[in-house]
């Protein structure tokens, strides 16, 4: 039985992925009175089908900050909010094969040192020990970050939303956003296709979707679905241990995944749009990657796999922020593949948004304004 809608909330959260459950977490544990509204499946969106990749390997000091404070939930997650995730602190391993890369890499590595990531650029040859299905031919070096991994994203989402219920949160799937009233400037209420809900603040956390309930309040977020495909593979006959592996020229990447792997690349050719069917050729493009930098990879079969969405901005960066259209409007979209990983600290800041607080950093650079202004912040660490 699904549960009725309250009359009013302090706050809809729209949206019911890895960011609308851990905002609805973190505003509830608050004392927030918490309505989270999913036209869908929780994690039904983008979040089930990520990678499941947690990494603080970013060239962009706010996306280090997210992600290695993210990381430090994620660690906890077991505690708080009390579910199991299954973490695997494998590390991760940027490969690298042309001096400008290098170049790059070695700034990056300086500046997340500086703030407390444990990072390294290796050579090759500790490349091939971290993961063993690496072709070492054309390898210049490597980032490596330890502490990173992969966990699944489904049970972050359970435990999120599971975690909300607990502190007075409610949680409404299958229940579409209609429309969103505002009177002189101030949000009043939202409307729903199972009824109205009396509010003044809406956190819009809907993915690639989040443009459309932009759009109901005069807010342009630029954002951009493109679709994104992965593989399983079958068993290993012998199981082995790996690095979170990915070539940062083609972006084509693996890491273990129960007895096989799990492996997929960007693949630059595909339209943007909604479409999610999958791309008949994909595991042939893949194999033509895979075969001159993890050979290994073309003995496996295919088990399963499925296709996605990125929420992509132009400059491959979060919108966080406030609107400043209407009051009370808050948004986290547009994370362009990286979202999963950073959402136990995006609840943070939108929980502290939402109070008036300062959060841990400063992320006023990441408002959408800043594609009107011209000031954009390019991540170049991006899968």
């Amino acid at each position: 039985m699904r549960s009725a809608l309250p009359s009013h909330a302090d706050v809809v959260v729209v949206g019911g992925g890895v960011m609308g459950t851990s905002a609805a977490f973190h505003l509830a544990e608050s004392g927030a009175g918490v309505a989270l509204i999913e036209r869908g499946d929780l994690a039904g969106g983008s979040t089930s089908r990520a990678a499941g990749g947690v990494r603080a390997n970013f060239s962009d000091e706010l996306n280090i900050s997210l992600g290695l404070r993210s990381l430090e939930l994620f660690e906890k997650f077991e505690q708080r909010p009390g579910q199991c995730i299954d973490l695997h602190r494998s590390g991760y391993l940027f490969v690298l094969t042309a001096s400008d890369e290098v170049e790059t890499f070695t700034a990056t590595v300086a500046l997340q040192n500086s703030l407390g990531v444990e990072s390294y650029l290796i050579d090759v040859e500790q490349a091939c020990r971290l993961s063993p299905l690496l072709s070492p031919a054309g390898v210049l070096a490597a980032a490596w970050t330890p502490r990173d991994g992969h966990c699944t994203p489904e049970s972050v989402v359970l435990g999120y939303a599971s975690g909300a219920r607990r502190h007075g949160a409610t949680i409404h799937t299958g229940v579409e956003l209609t429309g969103i009233r505002a009177s002189g400037g101030e949000i009043t209420s939202v409307t729903t296709t199972a009824g109205a809900i009396s509010t003044n603040c809406v956190i819009d956390c809907a993915g690639a979707w989040s443009p459309q309930v932009a759009a109901l309040v005069g807010v342009d977020l630029p954002v951009t679905p493109y679709r994104r495909e992965l593989l399983i593979t079958e068993s290993m006959r012998e199981p082995i241990n790996m690095a979170f592996t990915i070539e940062y020229g083609t972006s084509l990447y693996w890491h273990r995944e129960g007895r096989g792997i799990l492996t997929g690349f960007s693949d630059p050719t595909a339209p943007a749009g909604f479409d999610l069917t999958r791309d008949p050729d994909f595991a042939e493009k893949l194999a033509g990657l895979a075969q001159s930098r993890a050979p290994g990879l073309l003995d496996l079969g295919v088990q399963s796999g499925w296709s996605g969405l990125y929420e992509v901005t132009p400059d491959h960066n979060a919108l966080l922020g406030q609107a400043q259209e209407v009051s009370r409007f808050l948004y986290a979209t547009g994370f362009s593949g990286h979202g999963f990983l950073q959402g136990p600290a995006i609840g943070e800041v939108l929980r502290d948004l939402y109070l008036g607080m300062d959060p841990f950093i400063d992320v006023s650079p990441l408002d959408a304004q800043r594609f009107v202004t011209g000031q954009l912040r390019p991540e170049l660490n991006i899968v």
